[in-house]
């Protein structure tokens, strides 16, 4: 860094480039004695150089995210029962996931849930209580998606809108759909000859295997 600052103190105090404004750089080093001991000459080239594991995908997350007033009743619950935000969370969501229009009752709940009773119960009547307070049809958001029927055409609030228009192609090489098609069949036939020729090369290989195999027997007996 001190080399750097003197030689930008040199330019600018001489306006042109001398002998103290250059910058030194190691040089590299040949026939060092201590090679050999730093790099060994037993290497041998690897069959695989990246080994990838195959990775167990997680469990799958719930949709439902805990909000403050959900965290509140979690904390208070703890003290008397063994409950985890995960877990409470795991619960809402099949609760939800299990209504429709109507939300379920406390026996259909016991049925989509593995926990005690008694959790069920305290978990059932404070979900209860806070879907009933909230606005919407479901306290996880969904995307307000276009009906199958096409009614909701005009609706501002739809997300995902069916495409009804042709397939947008670049205008100056005139492509469009129809020859769109015509090259990702193309691309397909040619895979597909590869593949053919690939299996008439196997077999070629055997029926020259085949052969050798059969002279020799023919040579044995």
């Amino acid at each position: 860094e001190h080399h750097l600052q003197r030689a930008i103190s040199a330019q600018q105090v001489y306006g042109e480039k001398r002998d103290n404004m250059v910058i030194p750089v190691p040089e590299a080093e040949s026939n060092i004695a201590y090679y050999e001991s730093i790099y060994p000459g037993e290497f041998k080239m690897p069959k695989q150089l990246i080994h990838i594991q195959p990775f167990s995908l997680d469990a799958e997350q719930p949709d439902y995210d805990l909000d403050s007033e959900d965290e509140i009743f979690v904390n208070k619950l703890k003290k008397r029962m063994d409950i985890s935000p995960l877990q409470f969370e795991e619960m809402i969501d099949r609760l939800e996931k299990g209504s429709g229009q109507q939300p379920v009752s406390l026996p259909e709940a016991k049925l989509l849930l593995k926990e005690d009773d008694e959790l069920i119960r305290e978990v059932y009547e404070y979900w209860i209580k806070k879907r009933k307070n909230c606005r919407g049809p479901s306290l996880i958001p969904a995307v307000k998606q276009e009906k199958r029927d096409g009614s909701s055409t005009n609706d501002p609030y739809v997300a995902f809108r069916r495409r009804t228009e042709k397939m947008q192609t670049r205008k100056n090489r005139k492509n469009d759909e129809a020859s769109y098609e015509k090259m990702l069949k193309l691309r397909r036939d040619l895979s597909r000859a590869v593949t053919i020729l690939e299996m008439i090369k196997r077999r070629e290989k055997s029926k020259r295997e085949l052969l050798h195999l059969t002279l020799e027997i023919m040579e044995k007996r």
